[in-house]
């Protein structure tokens, strides 16, 4: 396996908060093509290290490359234009524009033509297309005159998944993409996350169980801020100090 399998790589990757380390020397690799789940108990920094790899937050210390450049320093509105581009945990949409209005706003950002939002309608018409066949892509056509502050929870989220294709990522990060869904959504969101990994590459933090087993390739386990464990679903549920650590617990 040669350095080019990896798109995303850290290496001591520390965050440290007032004297508490949140995030303490974790070094993780993700496979390119592949599904990779982050997962832990609550307070473990998944979320924290989701932070530092869009750079939202910064290192204390160590390093983070994507596609072999080291973009430790780099800016989060670069490190999304590099296509390393992170879906929030809390649905990010205007609620007051449709379906096809939202994709729209992203296409344009990624168009490099922001300000076209304030003008009229015919400038917009040219992401028209690209944007109806997002909404297909995500199972949303049905909902592109919709607004989605009308949108079912699930939908919403499935609305979110699309705006961040609309930016074209080679990798694509999701933040509890099921949280607060029924199972009815959850089952569709998993089917979605799997159509839209088939040419790139996904890293996601779920606290489902039944979610991660059914789509991650690999697997890391955190807590307390450090990689407890990585492998498959098969091979961590067989492993004593995840049971103790995670999976005993969830499973109790």
């Amino acid at each position: 396996m040669t350095a080019n399998d990896y798109i995303l790589e850290t290496s001591g990757l520390t965050k440290e908060f007032a004297g508490f380390v949140a995030v303490d020397n974790v070094n993780l690799r993700v496979r390119r093509g592949t599904i990779h789940a982050l997962i832990g108990p609550n307070g473990a920094g998944k979320t924290t290290c989701f932070n530092l790899l869009t750079k939202f937050l910064i290192p204390s210390r160590g390093h983070i490359a994507f596609n072999g450049k080291d973009i430790t320093g780099t800016r989060p509105a670069d490190i999304a234009n590099l296509g390393l581009v992170r879906s929030f945990q809390i649905s990010a949409v205007f609620p007051h524009l449709t379906g096809l209005e939202n994709v729209r706003v992203a296409l344009q950002r990624r168009h490099g033509s922001s300000f076209d939002f304030w003008r009229s309608k015919s400038v917009l018409d040219v992401f028209n297309d690209r944007a109806r066949q997002l909404l297909d892509d995500v199972g949303l056509s049905d909902f592109a005159e919709t607004t989605a502050l009308e949108m079912p929870y699930g939908r919403k989220r499935a609305l979110e998944i699309a705006t961040t294709l609309a930016l074209d990522p080679e990798m694509l990060l999701l933040d509890e993409p099921m949280a607060g869904m029924g199972h009815e959504d959850i089952d569709k969101i998993a089917a979605l996350i799997k159509r839209v990994s088939a040419n790139r590459t996904i890293l996601m933090v779920e606290h489902n169980l039944n979610v991660v087993s059914d789509l991650s390739d690999a697997i890391t386990v955190l807590t307390r801020g450090r990689v407890l464990a990585e492998g498959n679903y098969q091979e961590l549920t067989n492993d004593q100090r995840v049971k103790e650590a995670y999976l005993g617990a969830a499973h109790a």
